[in-house]
């Protein structure tokens, strides 16, 4: 079955404008997120899926001068933008990366796309365990989900809602039809549950901007958490948007559970 990395990205984000264009060592976020995810050997397509509204078409011209294949699509209803895109390029499996996790490592890439390609199941991502769902799960940053085209068209057809933009993936971990897998990382390192991999405030820039120039573009999980473990005033820059974060995701699920209830 083919195989495409999608990376979601708009730059109308209200906590950091433009976020996928703003620089670290003088290339854009989301260029060292994409060349992080070249080493992937069993994907045919990295393709950013951006929206239509003019306020990505900056985004689009970037993507354009460096040969960076793209989709646009629905602004608020990511996954009839990720359905369409798929029609487009003929894909069969998703691996949503998205544009925020710059952290993700091609790993686990590698491990989804493997046993979506040798199995029956219909969605796949990280967590802490096998059972439900954790928002915190913080690896999320370095593992990226799996889905099946064939399942992502099934809840396209029963969803109530065309505001899918956050909260996504419970559309498939709540639905019973969906054949889903956590995957727990395997490591002998941890992490503080209160830390953070993703750009969605300007501190989670600045950190970001501290690990690229000290580790370069091509760091694994394990190699990004030794430094984290050696370097623990790192967190300092983070504390004080753990709890705004919490309640900004906490409403915004209340807001999609709703709206699946109407």
């Amino acid at each position: 079955m083919q195989t495409d990395i999608f990376i979601p990205a708009r730059l109308d984000s209200k906590r950091l404008p433009s976020k996928h264009l703003k620089e670290i060592n003088n290339i854009p976020i989301i260029m060292h997120l994409v060349n992080r995810l070249k080493n992937c050997q069993s994907i045919k397509n990295i393709i950013v899926c951006t929206t239509t509204s003019p306020s990505d078409d900056i985004l689009v011209q970037y993507l354009k001068q460096e040969n960076i294949q793209f989709f646009r699509g629905s602004e608020f209803d990511i996954l009839q933008r990720f359905l369409n895109a798929a029609n487009e390029f003929n894909t069969d499996i998703i691996i949503d990366v998205e544009a925020d996790k710059i952290y993700t490592d091609p790993k686990y890439v590698e491990q989804i796309s493997h046993e979506m390609n040798n199995s029956d199941i219909d969605f796949m991502t990280g967590n802490n365990s096998l059972d439900t769902l954790d928002p915190e799960f913080v690896f999320h940053g370095f593992i990226p989900a799996g889905i099946k085209v064939k399942a992502l068209k099934r809840i396209c057809e029963l969803k109530k809602t065309n505001n899918t933009e956050t909260g996504y993936k419970e559309f498939f971990t709540s639905n019973n039809f969906i054949k889903t897998k956590f995957l727990i990382p395997q490591t002998n390192l941890s992490i503080k549950k209160n830390f953070r991999f993703t750009i969605d405030y300007p501190e989670d820039f600045e950190l970001a901007k501290i690990i690229f120039s000290n580790l370069g573009t091509h760091f694994d999980t394990e190699q990004l958490l030794k430094y984290i473990e050696k370097n623990s005033a790192l967190q300092e820059i983070i504390n004080p948007i753990i709890k705004k974060w919490k309640e900004n995701y906490e409403q915004n699920i209340i807001e999609f559970r709703l709206n699946q209830s109407d």
